[in-house]
């Protein structure tokens, strides 16, 4: 199932954002760093969000990754 990040993406453009783990387009913290988002989101009753660093641009990617093997 997809996930539409868009709307995060454009609130909160270079930011760590905490996402709800049953419905992860709700932010329930967002900071500069990993350890303000996690202190936010516990005080708020969330001790595991999904953390997620929105990037500051979007660039598309075409290809795809190269395997060694």
């Amino acid at each position: 199932m997809a996930i539409d990040l868009t709307e995060i993406c454009q609130n909160y453009k270079g930011l760590w954002v905490g996402l709800e783990k049953e419905d992860q387009q709700v932010v329930v913290a967002s900071g500069e760093t990993i350890r303000e988002v996690m202190d936010k989101a516990q005080k708020k009753g969330y001790p595991n969000p999904i953390l997620f660093k929105v990037p500051t641009e979007v660039i598309p990617f075409i290809g795809s990754p190269r395997i060694i093997v």
